[in-house]
């Protein structure tokens, strides 16, 4: 049985402001303070922040230095200096509703075979988007499924990627879970790499946690009592930005299936990016503006993607 709960914060050169509001929203949380433990994984902050933020409200809380640049890396050791029965993953800019630990709780308690589980991520938006902007361009770690609850049993061998699958902005998991992809990608140099590090936009580390977690005999779920508030800055609405994560964020993601053996698109050869490229630019109508451009930009990504793909099947 799930006794302890462990809430952990990776953060790399935050902004104070909003880490402020993330552990302020920490401290109205439902449950007791002695049935949870509160850790920040500082990952090579410039400024190291164990002395410009005070914890002295949560009796149970520490700040670990980790050296090594990369979400990865911070992820990887939080897990080992967990000491709780439960890990709450979130960023430096999330806000948990007040019952989100002790629901997060019930439900693990609840749901034995449910090893990762996440529910919704609600934008708040620092300014106003730009009339442009359609949610769901580009991804930005926010989600609503509803109120209906999703769970993913188990597979060997998935064909596709849930579309229910946790996200990593709130993300709930239990240490076991965790064990066989901790294990992979400590030796695997293209799942190291799926983690955010420093300015560089890869992604898709937390597709891969769950598409391992799933294989090896864990259930997912998607839990609509999970909800928090993710704070969007004006720099993720800019086109630049969205064209860049699109981008990145649509490449790694066939990278993350061919690692499990999902192969939806086929592989490419390189020479051929250019010319698809061409096509898409018309199929997409990229020049129209700025929203035709960033789904020209997803498009730009998966062949990419594609592109670094053998003809053999992908490995596990």
């Amino acid at each position: 049985m799930v006794q302890k709960l462990e809430r952990v914060i990776c953060t790399h050169n935050p902004r104070l402001d909003y880490l402020s509001r993330t552990l302020s929203a920490l401290q109205t949380q439902d449950l007791p303070l002695d049935q949870w433990q509160l850790t920040i994984i500082d990952n090579a902050s410039n400024d190291p922040l164990l002395n410009r933020i005070d914890l002295s409200w949560h009796p149970n809380s520490r700040v670990i230095q980790e050296d090594r640049l990369g979400l990865t890396n911070a992820r990887l050791r939080a897990v080992a200096e967990c000491r709780s029965d439960l890990i709450v993953w979130s960023d430096d800019d999330n806000l948990l509703d007040p019952n989100y630990l002790s629901f997060s709780l019930k439900f693990m308690q609840e749901h034995a075979t449910v090893g990762i589980a996440g529910g919704k991520s609600i934008p708040e938006y620092e300014k106003p988007p730009s009339d442009w902007y359609q949610p769901g361009l580009a991804p930005l770690g926010c989600r609503d499924l509803g109120e209906e609850l999703f769970l993913i049993p188990a597979c060997d061998h998935p064909q596709t990627y849930p579309a229910a699958s946790p996200i990593g902005a709130g993300m709930v998991s239990r240490p076991a879970a965790l064990q066989k992809w901790i294990e992979l990608v400590k030796h695997d140099s293209r799942r190291r790499a799926l983690g955010r590090t420093g300015q560089a936009l890869t992604s898709g580390e937390d597709n891969d946690m769950n598409l391992t977690a799933l294989r090896n005999g864990w259930d997912m779920a998607y839990v609509p009592q999970l909800t928090l508030t993710h704070l969007i800055p004006p720099g993720r609405l800019t086109v630049d930005y969205q064209k860049r994560i699109a981008r990145a964020s649509f490449r790694d993601f066939v990278t993350v299936l061919d690692l499990h053996a999902i192969r939806p698109w086929p592989a490419i050869p390189k020479w051929s990016i250019f010319p698809r490229s061409c096509k898409a630019w018309f199929t997409t109508r990229a020049w129209q503006g700025p929203a035709n451009a960033i789904r020209w930009h997803g498009i730009q990504g998966q062949h990419e993607g594609r592109a670094t793909l053998s003809k053999i099947e992908g490995n596990v």
